[in-house]
């Protein structure tokens, strides 16, 4: 049994597969404290595998399957990405902290380390590899993710609810990635246009 955030059908939002459509699957439970972290954690309702797949099969056109959280490493193994795999056709992606190891069939891994924030360094990230590195920016030094080896490279601006501090965030972001061509810009699509 897995304990379940929520189950749901949007367009991805950020980084690599932003706007593809996507089935989320949020579980709860993480072993960070992120401040700007916008999972509620003690909500939820325990789901088996199948009870997930059967509310997966309910979106059939969706190509994308998106494990987040909280933090899916924490609940998955390589047997639950195989029969999800099996039993729904999608390609299945997660979105992580790097602080597990990871199932080794995985289709796309999208590693979002928190180590630099405080209530995200209670663990070390031990993920090297990845498909999509996707940092939320804060203005901290990026030659720390230097040692982790992804095909893509995306800073994201830290969302917060006041107005002058989002547009700072976004500047500074701006001009980090303008200095550092290695890096993309990531936007959080889904807040702009108000999707889930």
């Amino acid at each position: 049994m897995y304990k379940i955030n929520e189950i749901f059908y949007s367009l991805q939002g950020e980084g690599y597969h932003s706007g593809t459509p996507a089935v989320f699957v949020r579980f709860s439970g993480c072993n960070l404290r992120c401040a700007f972290c916008d999972t509620q954690h003690q909500e939820g309702q325990m789901m088996s595998l199948q009870e997930i797949v059967e509310e997966v099969n309910k979106y059939p056109v969706a190509p994308l399957v998106v494990l987040t959280g909280g933090e899916p490493s924490l609940f998955i193994d390589e047997a639950f990405v195989t029969e999800l795999k099996q039993k729904t056709g999608k390609t299945i992606a997660i979105e992580t902290n790097g602080t597990r190891p990871l199932p080794t069939n995985l289709d796309w891994v999208t590693l979002s380390p928190k180590t630099a924030f405080e209530g995200g360094n209670l663990e070390p990230c031990v993920l090297k590899h990845c498909d999509e590195l996707k940092v939320v920016y804060l203005g901290q030094d990026l030659v720390q993710y230097d040692e982790i080896q992804a095909k893509h490279r995306f800073l994201q601006p830290c969302f917060c609810e006041d107005e002058t501090q989002r547009k700072a965030n976004m500047k500074a972001c701006v001009e980090a990635v303008m200095q550092n061509p290695g890096w993309r810009l990531s936007l959080q699509v889904h807040r702009i246009l108000n999707i889930r």
